[in-house]
């Protein structure tokens, strides 16, 4: 069964979802059969580029789909449009697949949630950095229990990128655009949950951001555990992975992840005197390389969770989770105090 979609927004970030789209796995599974956004040329252009000749275009969410009859609505949207898209969709009866974050602010996000559970239709959101292959490897050998406990999660992410653009003008802009991939993926490899949070947050010198460019937090999370993050979105120079550098503290040993190919999972060695050395173990390989295609594995992942009836990874009433560490966040960092985290009922 071929499911018809819409994309509701139209511009650079649109691609990358066409391109998943468009993969040996998916091309059969979905036919987009609208295209909207608020720029009418802009989701023509779109619908030229990727050849949907056929999808209808408009500017009003509501009309495509009810012009359309979808299954289902990719919402590609700022996060400030998400709540409006995404209540849209669901009481249309679509399921809606979001782009990160899951919404503008906690409320928006817990109505939401409610609103999914009311109409019973299946709402995640793309984490794509859980569904690659470096993610899916550190939290196999966390349950494989390779360095014992993890007791330290420790990660830093220094770049520079000139988007121009929307991001630009953003408050908080670091925590609430990005941040949230590696705060996500913490959770998920060490399998805790988060409890509280501090956090310092900055616009440094040099910055070409309006607020918030740069950010330290450390969180508490079940378990005893620590997470840390260390990061900007204004540091030129060498620059870090995408996915940031990992270093993960068992109670056998640690492991480390530049955040691209190179890993090392070590425990002691049996050197005498002070220092006892470091003993090399393999690091495992992820359990599914299906898994590990980013944004197309987490369309696969969603797409199959329709079909099915069964729950996808990324699903919004988990995902919260991790927007509640944003959003914890960016309250310590206004308030100056360390703020607990609770998602109860959700």
């Amino acid at each position: 069964m071929t499911l018809r979609a819409v994309l509701c927004g139209c511009g650079a970030m649109a691609k990358g979802w066409l391109r998943a789209l468009q993969s040996s796995e998916l091309r059969n599974e979905v036919e987009i059969v609208g295209l909207v956004d608020l720029d009418l040329s802009v989701a023509r252009t779109l619908a030229a580029e990727f050849g949907l000749d056929r999808a209808d275009i408009g500017t009003d969410l509501a009309t495509v789909i009810d012009t359309t009859q979808a299954d289902m609505v990719f919402d590609v949207v700022v996060p400030s449009a998400r709540s409006t898209v995404v209540s849209t969709a669901l009481r249309r009866g679509c399921h809606v697949l979001s782009e990160k974050p899951l919404a503008a602010s906690m409320e928006e996000a817990k109505a939401l949630l409610a609103l999914a559970a009311e109409t019973g239709r299946v709402h995640a959101v793309v984490q794509n950095r859980r569904f690659i292959s470096g993610v899916r490897r550190l939290r196999r050998a966390v349950e494989d229990g390779l360095v014992g406990e993890v007791s330290g999660i420790h990660c830093d992410f220094f770049i520079g990128p000139h988007f121009g653009g929307f991001r630009e003008a953003m408050d908080n802009v670091l925590l609430l655009d990005m941040a949230i991939h590696t705060f996500d993926a913490a959770r998920f490899i060490s399998g805790r949950q988060p409890l509280s949070v501090y956090c310092v947050e900055s616009n440094p010198s040099g910055s070409w951001y309006a607020h918030g460019a740069s950010a330290n937090a450390i969180f508490k999370l079940s378990g005893g555990a620590v997470f840390t993050y260390r990061g900007s979105w204004c540091a030129e120079g060498r620059r870090t992975s995408w996915e940031s550098a990992w270093r993960l503290v068992g109670s056998k040993g640690m492991i480390t992840w530049d955040g691209e190919e190179a890993f090392e999972a070590t425990i002691a060695g049996g050197e005498p005197g002070l220092l006892r050395g470091h003993q090399v173990l393999p690091m495992p390989s992820a359990p599914d390389e299906n898994q590990t295609h980013g944004h197309a594995s987490v369309l696969v992942d969603f797409i199959r969770a329709v079909k099915s009836g069964r729950r996808p990874e990324t699903a919004s009433d988990d995902n919260i989770k991790s927007l509640s560490m944003v959003f914890g966040a960016i309250e310590s960092a206004r308030t100056g105090l360390p703020v607990s985290i609770s998602v109860e009922g959700h």
